[in-house]
């Protein structure tokens, strides 16, 4: 990851201030765990920090005024609200604020984890990437990562870019549920309506190419997201 990544977490709920700290720390974050705002914005005069997770819902100040006065002695620090409330005039203040991601809880920690990772990209900062192997067994078919072409017999198909990132992902997860928000995130880097339709077109091709194995499988799980199953895996 280079230099880590410094990340400022604003939440009051001991338990789950303790679980979300521990796996962004497992996931190579610095970590900050302060329990509420005016700790933050303490947090903030002392150290330098490349995003807050800013829980709206803390005593002694809350979130949004904790946003307000943070985006006054930072302007540019990203921010991402880990929330229970969902009420559209919650959110609807958080981006008056300036917010740059709004999570409503209970939230899945990859989710959270894919959206850190929008977060740095879109304000400019890297976060390290997985290798993938170069050359992935899918059933009877041979998918080179480095070419992007799926194999079989003697038959070879280029992917194009979104179709092998769709693949790549859901190999990863393969035997899993992918959930649906995190592979729109992670491929499209929005979650809305429009791109969960593309999605829908790129599955449907993907099926089609790998319907020459039937022990090779990409299953809608109603209401969660899809399940890449390997027999043989």
């Amino acid at each position: 990851m280079g230099e880590q990544v410094r990340l400022l977490l604003l939440e009051d709920d001991p338990n789950l201030g303790i679980i979300v700290e521990e796996s962004l720390t497992k996931a190579g974050f610095d970590v900050l765990l302060v329990r509420d705002g005016q700790a933050g914005l303490d947090a903030l005069e002392e150290g330098t920090f490349n995003l807050c997770l800013v829980d709206v819902m803390m005593p002694v100040l809350d979130g949004f005024s904790f946003a307000r006065q943070a985006r006054v002695k930072e302007p540019d620090i990203p921010l991402i609200f880990l929330t229970a409330r969902s009420l559209i005039k919650d959110k609807t203040e958080g981006f008056k604020i300036g917010c740059d991601d709004y999570l409503t809880k209970p939230f899945s920690m990859e989710e959270l984890l894919l959206r850190i990772e929008a977060v740095l990209r879109r304000s400019g900062q890297a976060v390290a990437q997985a290798e993938v192997p170069e050359t992935l067994s899918l059933g009877t078919y041979i998918y080179n990562t480095r070419d992007r072409t799926l194999s079989l017999n003697n038959e070879s198909r280029t992917l194009t870019d979104k179709e092998a990132d769709l693949l790549e992902l859901l190999y990863q997860h393969r035997n899993q549920t992918l959930e649906r928000s995190v592979a729109l995130m992670r491929i499209w880097g929005d979650d809305s309506y429009h791109c969960g339709r593309s999605m829908d077109v790129f599955v449907s091709r993907l099926r089609k190419y790998l319907d020459g194995d039937p022990e090779v499988e990409i299953r809608t799980v109603h209401g969660q997201g899809l399940k890449f199953l390997l027999q043989n895996d």
